[in-house]
């Protein structure tokens, strides 16, 4: 749902995908070929908050803040189921495990991997390619162009995902048995080998 406060609408670019069971409210700007998951709430009442081009914000996340600041997903940042993100400037291209953490005045340069489950106290900064991880986090290696490969390759499945959405989406009823000619889905990507 997508909801005004005191007189700011979000902006959401036609060709992203917002599911009617997220929260999207107030000082919100959504690029191109953004998903919104179910359960997601992007709360922009005391500050502002901007999804850049190709970002995608998974099922139940946070995002949010104190009030007077930005909160800004750099381009094809990928945030993972459950994460939260409160006030903080995530860089381009950066994934954010699962149920990880991410705090006040955070600034991550691009391309970071932050692992599930990190907690990422308030003003923290890391530079570009960091792999971060624990609670509390901290860099524990940097983050290799294999990484990065596999990083980009699962964010490019969520960039596409808006367009299937609204061409393949909708309510149904559930079947009662399973059909005999269901179809089977392959998606191509596979996941990181160390």
């Amino acid at each position: 749902m997508i909801y005004s406060f005191k007189g700011l609408i979000p902006v959401v670019h036609e060709t992203s995908f917002v599911h009617p069971l997220a929260s999207v409210t107030g000082n919100v700007i959504i690029g191109r070929n953004v998903y919104i998951g179910p359960g997601a709430a992007v709360r922009g009442d005391w500050g502002k908050i901007i999804i850049e081009n190709g970002c995608n914000v998974q099922e139940n996340c946070t995002i949010h803040m104190f009030p007077g600041v930005t909160v800004i997903l750099q381009e094809s940042a990928h945030i993972g189921h459950g994460a939260i993100i409160h006030g903080a400037n995530i860089g381009r291209n950066c994934l954010i495990g699962m149920n990880a953490v991410i705090m006040d005045n955070v600034i991550l340069g691009d391309e970071c991997i932050v692992g599930a489950l990190s907690f990422i106290k308030s003003g923290e900064i890391f530079e570009a390619r960091s792999l971060i991880a624990g609670t509390p986090a901290k860099k524990i290696k940097e983050v290799s162009n294999e990484m990065i490969k596999w990083k980009t390759a699962g964010t490019a499945l969520y960039q596409q995902l808006p367009a299937d959405m609204q061409q393949h989406w909708h309510e149904c009823e559930p079947l009662r048995e399973i059909e005999n000619n269901r179809p089977q889905q392959e998606s191509g990507y596979k996941p990181f080998e160390k």
